[in-house]
C-alpha cells in the first residue's frame, strides 16, 4: 500500500494528536509502534475493495491519514487492534477512540466488531453501535446502528446507508440492502435485495435492482 506520508511520520502524527488532546505516555508509544504494521495491513486490506477513487494511485492502494474518512477508519482499526492487546491498553484504546470523535464527528467505539470491508463517506455525526455487520457495509453522515431493549441488528453484506439512516433493535437486514436518506428500521426484518424508504412501523420497501 502506498502512504502518503511515511511510517514513522503517521506514527509521530498520531502521538502528537493524542499528547495534544489528552497525554501519552512513553510506553504507549511503543505499543502504537508495535501495532501500526498490522493496522496499515487491517486498512490495505479494506481499502482496496473500495471503488472510491481516492482510496487507490497508480493502480496501488492508497492512503493519505489527511483524508478523513481514510484516517476515521485507521484510527478505528488502531483502537481496536491495541483493545484486544488486553485490559492494561484499555486507556489508551480510549484515547484513540477519543481522538476519531473529536476530528471526525465519528462515534465508532473499538468495542464495536466492524467487519475487514467498511466504508464510510463523510461520517459526521454518525453513531455506529453493536451488531452484526456484514462485508461491505457502507454509511454516510448522522446514520445510528444501535440497541433497542437489548436487542441488537444483524446487518448482511453489502448494506448501505444513506444520510440520517438509523436501524436499531431486533433487525434481519438481508444482502444488498440501502437504507435510503432518513429512513428509521425498528425492529422488523428486512428482505435481500430491497430498497427501504419511510419509518417503521410504515416501511416502503422497492426491489434494488443493482
Amino acid at each position: 500500500m502506498k502512504l502518503e506520508i511515511s511510517k514513522l511520520d503517521l506514527q509521530h502524527l498520531v502521538e502528537k494528536q493524542i499528547d495534544n488532546l489528552f497525554l501519552i505516555h512513553h510506553h504507549e508509544r511503543n505499543i502504537i509502534s508495535r501495532c501500526l504494521d498490522s493496522v496499515l495491513e487491517r486498512c490495505e486490506y479494506c481499502f482496496k475493495h473500495t471503488q472510491n477513487k481516492y482510496y487507490s494511485q497508480k493502480n496501488l492502494t492508497y492512503f493519505n491519514p489527511f483524508h478523513s474518512g481514510q484516517y476515521s477508519i485507521f484510527l478505528y482499526f488502531l483502537s481496536s487492534e491495541i483493545f484486544h492487546l488486553g485490559e492494561e491498553t484499555r486507556t489508551l484504546a480510549d484515547r484513540i477512540y477519543y481522538l476519531n470523535k473529536c476530528m471526525n464527528g465519528l462515534d465508532l467505539l473499538y468495542e464495536v466488531n466492524m467487519p475487514r470491508i467498511f466504508f464510510l463517506d463523510h461520517p459526521v455525526g454518525s453513531v455506529i453501535g453493536r451488531a452484526t455487520f456484514g462485508d461491505y457495509f457502507a454509511f454516510s453522515q448522522n446514520c445510528t446502528v444501535g440497541n433497542n431493549k437489548g436487542e441488537f441488528p444483524v446487518i448482511g453484506d453489502g448494506v448501505s446507508m444513506q444520510s440520517g439512516a438509523k436501524i436499531v433493535g431486533k433487525c434481519k437486514v438481508g444482502d444488498n440492502v440501502i437504507i435510503s436518506a432518513n429512513s428509521y428500521v425498528k425492529d422488523v426484518d428486512i428482505p435481500s435485495n430491497s430498497i427501504v424508504f419511510g419509518s417503521s412501523p410504515n416501511l416502503i420497501l422497492k426491489k434494488n435492482k443493482f
